[in-house]
């Protein structure tokens, strides 16, 4: 992804993330039978995760400040994977949790944090 936007309740925060991505979990149950050639399947709800990574900030305009201050809050997501009009975007409604703090020598402080996403995600094309 490249030149993209994640804003959460109306603020962009692209600059601070380094990867983002929507992931379905589709449980499937197969029961097999006493014929050669039977077996009953059940598909499941779908259950979606927003996975981020991004950049430790707890300064005021930071994403991990702000996942961690609104910690069990429910806010809107917008995902556009590349900006411009006619490109594809997700709209989900995620429950922020808690990110790590600190990190080792030499490195960047970044997080990696799974968001449970309520329903489903709304998926539509930028105007």
């Amino acid at each position: 992804m490249r030149n993209a936007s994640v804003l959460i309740d109306e603020v962009e925060y692209a600059n601070q993330v380094t990867r983002a991505r929507l992931v379905p979990d589709t449980p499937i149950q197969t029961l097999r039978t006493l014929v050669p050639d039977g077996a009953i399947t059940d598909v499941d709800s779908t259950v979606w995760t927003l996975e981020l990574s991004g950049v430790q900030s707890y300064k005021a305009d930071g994403l991990a400040k702000f996942l961690t201050d609104n910690a069990g809050q429910k806010v809107e997501m917008v995902l556009t994977p590349k900006l411009g009009t006619g490109e594809d975007t997700a709209t989900v409604t995620v429950t922020c949790v808690p990110v790590e703090f600190g990190g080792e020598q030499g490195a960047f402080r970044t997080f990696e944090v799974e968001l449970p996403v309520e329903g489903q995600p709304v998926f539509g094309i930028a105007v």
